[in-house]
C-alpha cells in the first residue's frame, strides 16, 4: 500500500495553491482556453447573457463563477477545468 507522499496524484497540501485568486495567476492574462470558451457560451446561453471570445483565463473564471451563480450550475463547487 503506498502512503500519499508516494502518490503523485493526490496533493499532500491540498489548500497549498489549487484555490490561487485569479489576480494572481501567472497566465491569467492570456486568451482563455477552448475548455473555458465553450462552458462560458453553454452558461452565457443558458442564463441568456452575452458571450464574449476576447476574455482572459482570468476574466473567463470569473465570468464563469459569476454565470454558474446566476443558472445554479455547480452549487456548492467552486473552480473546474476553467482554471
Amino acid at each position: 500500500m503506498s502512503s500519499d507522499r508516494t502518490n503523485p496524484k493526490r496533493d499532500p497540501d491540498p489548500g497549498s495553491n489549487t484555490e490561487k485568486p485569479v489576480e494572481d495567476w501567472v497566465t491569467g492574462d492570456e486568451s482563455m482556453t477552448g475548455a473555458q470558451a465553450s462552458y462560458l457560451k453553454t452558461l452565457s446561453e443558458e442564463a441568456g447573457e452575452p458571450f464574449d471570445p476576447q476574455l482572459t483565463k482570468a476574466e473567463a473564471s470569473k465570468r464563469i463563477d459569476e454565470l454558474r451563480a446566476k443558472t445554479g450550475r455547480g452549487s456548492g463547487q467552486h473552480g473546474g477545468p476553467h482554471r
